[in-house]
């Protein structure tokens, strides 16, 4: 469910982005062709989705979708 909620706020951040094309490996930069500023927005947005804080240090960290993933759930006590 985290995923798939994930999923949808990279879709809202990146508008030429598809649901169907992101999966746990998919990169930010290389595959979505996400800047940084994208990627500040991605974690922004899941902040707000999930009720959550994501340290700043470890949102340097996150590369792929399931980095996210994972900081989701890190965040969330799973």
């Amino acid at each position: 469910m985290e995923l798939e909620k994930l999923k949808k706020i990279i879709c809202r951040e990146l508008t030429n982005i598809k649901e169907e094309e992101i999966t746990e490996d998919t990169r930010f930069v290389e595959d979505l062709n996400a800047d940084s500023l994208d990627v500040v927005q991605i974690v922004m947005g899941i902040e707000d989705e999930f009720g959550i804080e994501i340290p700043e240090e470890a949102s340097y960290q996150i590369k792929t979708v399931g980095e996210a993933h994972k900081a989701i759930l890190k965040a969330l006590g799973q």
